[in-house]
């Protein structure tokens, strides 16, 4: 079916602009109407002499360039608790790396040409590599902030191991779950199709190619300037931070102009990892962020602070309420419900991924059975755990598939070694660590779904669901019981993340005519390189910056982290371990009845035509939660930048959109590992402190 589009008249340029986007989705769609067409051959719209879809160039440079994604993730995680996936920075990134040397190095060094099907592979690695960092920056640190395990240092073993059971269990059971969501229900997947559609648009023609080098060069740019800019802010705190209200009020001999910024941090951040999600992010997400904030932190906390209601503005205090911990508690019941709302409203959604999924387990199940009983007893059987499953829709050879017993025993061996792990370095029982898998693969349907159908992935509505259900499991302690609860909800996670990330990447393969078999090659080898990282970055930003993981709250930070305190406070409230003063419970109350109905209405009454006009509650949840106001204004500064290039350059907006938001958010990213090494080193940094406030150096960031 031809995309139609259904947007007010709009400028010339424009409305070309557009249009050029929408007949390159529609000469995908063709291209994918050709792919099911055909049977038993894996083609595409792209054809090229590819020997070979698998290569350790490709795997290599794809999983090098993921590391800078998941570098720039844990800053953006840590900040916020946002995130963004790697798959196009991969892809343009890819190919401006290994198009140009494949033409100019011999073969044996890995020259030789390169085709869309090796762009998939380069994609793939790159999206594995950069894509296991959720524990990282939510549940992991809250064990540590509730004192339930040491430091990441004296836990690496802990944490590699876990790591590598959320790595691959989630990859295994990906591939059963592609039979259904890939190929009988053929979801859209809308960001793994964008993916698909650049790789396309790379290789298609010269033409294609020099746009595509193009796009390179504005995301090589924009990651180089961010990342200079980043490094520099370090010694010159003018690059960073510009307090410009505080020094208006100093100019006025006005206090309350001064206190906006050195007392509740209303500053300017140079802060273009946010600039750059602010680019991508739609309005019905950024505004409200932004006018949450102002409203809690800018007007009802001043004043309240000024009434002596609160005691202080941020911090945790015995003596009484602050504006954050009073906020905290409204803020995470918004957050969390809406969530649930979201994906409960959707309940056709929720229902067809868990329906689907367990029954494309018990067909396989079934099957392998079968296969195994008719080997004990003699009988002949057309079914082999040597072969791939297939389906009459599917249009890759047996030689392209992913072999059965490949995914069984690998998913039998990873839920063993879970199993293990989790016993014997984080104290969970046997049969609590099966639940908490079986909820996790149970998730991932919905999760798989949900992406697939509106490209939301429901990780933290998900991984809420498994801590509730594990509110009731029994533990010798109150704190193995929130040991129990945080660990059970970080595998429910890591396996709906890891799952829908690797489904993803197969719908690119789909689209594009690449072998599900490379590309799960591919997941596998990233996989390794993602664990390193991931333990890696880790601990070096909380040797860094030890406030992540530290027992006192009210230790100074650079970082928010707002899925942390989610995390920890709602760990708090199901094993009782929370105090709330009377009037907090009642502001609760109030804003988790607004996050459930909020969905409801307007899924239910309000025109489809309209909700994209419907703010997210889900992140004014987020804004209460999030204690740094510069955040949601370098989120909205990078929105309304965008809003006036689509206007007043609308074919560069929809050219380079991608390539100059990816390169922000890389190249600040990969300057933060720079910076937290710089901190570990002792280097001297803010060496000229006359931008900051009382131009003292204590006061620079």
């Amino acid at each position: 079916m031809k995309r139609t589009s259904n947007t007010p008249a709009k400028n010339k340029l424009q409305t070309t602009a557009e249009r050029r986007f929408e007949l390159e989705l529609n000469n995908l769609d063709d291209i994918d109407k050709e792919n099911k067409d055909t049977t038993n051959t894996s083609t595409s719209g792209v054809e090229g002499p590819e020997e070979y879809q698998f290569t350790w160039r490709a795997a290599i440079i794809g999983s090098f360039l993921g590391c800078f994604v998941a570098a720039s993730n844990f800053y953006l995680g840590l900040k916020v608790g946002f995130t963004f996936g790697a798959g196009i920075f991969g892809a343009i990134f890819s190919f401006a790396i290994i198009k140009p040397l494949s033409d100019r190095i011999p073969l044996a060094w890995g020259g030789g040409y390169f085709g869309p099907k090796e762009n998939v592979t380069a994609q793939t690695a790159a999206t594995t590599s950069g894509g296991l960092f959720s524990g990282f920056i939510s549940s992991i640190p809250a064990l540590y902030k509730l004192g339930l395990m040491t430091t990441p240092r004296e836990d690496i073993v802990a944490l590699t191991l876990f790591t590598i059971s959320a790595a691959y269990y989630g990859l295994f059971f990906a591939i059963p779950l592609r039979r259904h969501f890939v190929v009988k229900q053929d979801l859209t997947f809308p960001t793994p199709r964008a993916a698909a559609t650049t790789i396309i648009a790379l290789h298609d023609s010269k033409t294609g190619q020099e746009d595509g080098m193009k796009k390179a060069k504005w995301m090589a740019f924009w990651f180089c300037f961010t990342f200079i800019w980043g490094i520099i802010s370090f010694f010159v705190p003018f690059f960073d931070t510009l307090h410009i209200l505080y020094w208006i009020g100093y100019a006025a001999s006005y206090g309350n102009l001064m206190g906006a910024d050195a007392t509740w941090g209303w500053h300017f951040k140079f802060d273009f990892p946010f600039f750059g999600a602010g680019l991508m992010t739609p309005g019905a997400v950024v505004i409200p962020f932004l006018v949450t904030t102002i409203i809690v932190y800018g007007i009802i906390g001043p004043c309240l602070v000024s009434s002596g209601y609160f005691v202080k503005a941020y911090g945790f205090v015995d003596q009484g309420d602050t504006t954050r911990s009073f906020f905290l508690w409204p803020g995470i019941a918004m957050l969390v419900l809406a969530a649930f709302a979201e994906l409960f409203v959707r309940y056709d959604t929720l229902y067809r991924g868990i329906k689907g999924g367990v029954l494309e387990m018990i067909y396989v199940t079934k099957r392998a059975f079968n296969h195994i009983y008719c080997m004990v007893t003699g009988k002949h059987t057309s079914y082999s755990v040597r072969r791939p499953t297939t389906h009459k829709d599917e249009s890759y050879g047996l030689q392209e598939l992913v072999p059965a017993w490949w995914w069984m025993v690998g998913l039998t061996l990873s839920v063993i070694f879970t199993c293990a792990i989790m016993g014997v370095y984080f104290g969970m029982p046997v049969y609590q660590t099966i639940v908490s898998v079986i909820l996790a693969f149970m998730m991932a349907f919905v999760g798989i779904q949900a992406s697939g159908e509106t490209d939301i992935n429901p990780t933290g509505s998900v991984a809420k669901m498994s801590q509730l259900i594990f509110a009731g499991m029994p533990g010798p302690s109150l704190e193995q019981i929130q040991m129990n609860n945080l660990m059970a909800g970080n595998i429910t996670a890591s396996a709906a993340a890891q799952s829908v990330d690797m489904v993803g990447d197969l719908k690119t393969g789909q689209l594009v005519g690449a072998s599900p078999r490379s590309q799960f090659i591919t997941q596998l080898v990233a996989s390794v390189v993602a664990v390193g990282i991931a333990v890696a970055l880790f601990i070096l930003f909380t040797d860094a910056y030890p406030c992540i993981t530290a027992l006192d709250v009210n230790m100074p930070c650079e970082f928010g982290l707002s899925g942390v305190w989610a995390w920890m406070s709602v760990t708090k409230l199901l094993t009782g371990g929370a105090s709330l003063s009377t009037d907090c419970v009642i502001v609760t109350c109030v804003f988790a009845v607004i996050g459930i109905t909020g969905p409801v209405l307007r899924h239910f009454f309000l025109p489809q035509k309209y909700h994209k006009y419907f703010p997210s509650l889900s992140v004014a949840g987020l804004a209460m939660v999030n204690s740094t106001p510069d955040v949601p204004v370098a989120m909205f500064t990078g929105w309304v930048f965008g809003k006036v290039w689509k206007r007043v350059k609308p074919e560069l907006y929809y050219m380079y959109l991608y390539s100059a938001a990816g390169g922000m958010i890389a190249g600040q990213g990969v300057s933060a590992i720079i910076k937290a090494v710089f901190q570990l080193a002792k280097v001297e940094g803010n060496v000229i402190a006359v931008t900051c406030i009382e131009q003292l150096t204590e006061n620079c960031p």
